[in-house]
């Protein structure tokens, strides 16, 4: 029987140092942290690897995630320096440096974190219009970060980045900004048309001075006679009459000094249209004399 009692006494003691060996060693994961309190004050804050605290006297805390996290707020509807209602969706990333701070300077620090989000958020974006909340979001994001990091620095977190993963405005505004963008456009592609145009008859222009210029140099450099220049008057006059505007075709007085000038090139008999014709002398004998008012004239 007291071999028995032995036994059962050994046994529990063995037992009871193996559970104090277990209180004893504690083992805490890489990236994670625990904070160790001594009859309800803060003690130490255990690192990654084996530590060993006072069994009973000590009560460590649950771990602390020290890698980097993210929580994602989504749809928080925020009003825009001109009135305008905008619903962003909003990323964060954080850590935590100081497990110590983490543990006792806040409650819960994730929902701390979500609602100074919102909160600095709406501040930023009511100081802008709608348009530069569009097109300002790495601002919005730079300055997002620069005061949750602030904020939060003394809770032991350091807020890493700020990202604005959706910025919609309400349907009406979209449909009102579109409308907006395609007037631009289609202002935007008429003004183009216009200068195209423009440049188009601007060297269409130049083209037609240069070839003027190019044909009248080879003109005078040739000395033409006036008996080429009255034969190519003539041959240009069919094409004009040919012309899509021409309903009328009013010769103008040049035409007879061309004809003029090539018919006597040519040695044309015909007679000069502008000459004056001699009066032709009456047939011989009698002639009529004209008689008093109301007769027939009389043979002389």
């Amino acid at each position: 029987m007291t071999s028995v009692l032995v036994i059962v006494v050994v046994l529990i003691a063995a037992a009871l140092v193996a559970l104090l060996a277990i209180k004893t060693v504690r083992i805490i994961p890489q990236a994670r942290a625990a904070n160790v309190e001594r009859f309800g004050r803060y003690r130490r804050t255990l690192e990654a690897g084996l530590n060993f605290v006072v069994p009973v006297l000590d009560r460590v805390k649950p771990l602390i995630d020290l890698r980097e996290q993210v929580v994602s707020f989504e749809d928080q509807p925020v009003i825009t320096e001109d009135n305008l209602v905008v619903h962003i969706d909003t990323v964060l990333f954080f850590q935590v440096t100081d497990p110590r701070a983490a543990d006792y300077e806040i409650v819960d620090y994730a929902t701390a974190i979500e609602q100074l989000s919102a909160t600095m958020l709406r501040s930023v974006i009511g100081s802008m219009d709608l348009e530069q909340t569009l097109t300002s979001r790495d601002r919005i994001n730079a300055m997002l970060r620069g005061v949750l990091d602030e904020a939060s620095g003394k809770w032991g977190i350091r807020v890493t980045r700020v990202e604005i993963k959706a910025l919609d405005p309400a349907p009406s505004i979209m449909d009102a900004m579109e409308k907006q963008y395609r007037a631009q456009r289609e202002k935007r592609a008429a003004i183009l048309v216009a200068e195209g145009e423009k440049q188009s008859a601007i060297l269409k222009s130049e083209g037609q001075a240069a070839a003027i210029e190019k044909v009248f140099k080879a003109i005078h450099d040739g000395k033409p006679d006036p008996e080429l220049l009255a034969y190519q008057y003539v041959q240009a006059l069919p094409q004009v009459a040919q012309s899509q505007g021409s309903t009328v075709w009013v010769i103008p007085s040049e035409v007879t000094t061309a004809l003029r000038t090539l018919s006597s090139a040519f040695g044309n008999s015909h007679e000069d249209p502008g000459a004056a014709r001699e009066p032709v002398a009456p047939p011989p004998g009698p002639q009529p004399v004209p008689g008093p008012a109301g007769t027939p004239p009389k043979a002389a």
